[in-house]
């Protein structure tokens, strides 16, 4: 039977490189596409970086109870998994990987309990978890701060998870993550 692997971590916690190396591993990992109700950016494609829908498509599935877990997070800016996407993946034999929020991981753990494995990123410090947002140089003061305050809540959230993986150096996280999902698959 195909497993589920979900992740979350406040932003700046090297979460998405921790993810792309397990992808790269020979573990017959699918990343979970997301639904969003916002529109494309650049050159994101429907499907590929997210299935692309409108804000009442969107709450429409939600009534149909078309999502495994969703968030409204912005007025009309919603983000979710999608139940029959997943199921799609599992039937191909996929094990499958998710990148969600903190409440989004507890929901998929609820759903599919002892067949999904959930891994927290976390960073070293909230000091630490500053200095990498700021040496992003992707955010101004303000969007930082959001982050951080943000990151303290998700923190919070930590103990929920079956594995935290701390982020204090990037090769041994990877290592350590990486026999985890191991562990898992072969149980």
């Amino acid at each position: 039977m195909n497993k589920l692997i979900v992740f979350s971590a406040p932003s700046g916690t090297g979460k998405s490189t921790i993810i792309n190396y397990l992808l790269a591993k020979d573990l017959h990992l699918c990343f979970s596409v997301s639904a969003t109700s916002r529109a494309p950016r650049g050159s994101e494609r429907n499907g590929v970086e997210y299935f692309f829908l409108t804000a009442d498509e969107f709450r429409r599935r939600i009534d149909n109870g078309d999502f495994l877990e969703y968030m409204e997070v912005y007025e009309n800016h919603f983000y979710g998994t999608l139940k029959d996407t997943v199921d799609e993946l599992l039937a191909r034999g996929n094990n499958v990987l998710f990148d969600v929020d903190v409440i989004g991981a507890g929901n998929i753990k609820k759903h599919y309990g002892d067949r999904a494995l959930t891994i927290f990123v976390k960073p070293p410090s909230l000091d630490e978890l500053r200095r990498r947002l700021e040496g992003r140089g992707t955010d101004d003061a303000e969007v930082i701060e959001k982050r951080l305050a943000r990151a303290e809540y998700e923190l919070s959230f930590a103990p929920k998870f079956d594995v935290v993986i701390v982020n204090d150096n990037l090769q041994q996280a990877q290592l350590d993550t990486l026999t985890a999902v191991r562990d898992f698959l072969a149980d």
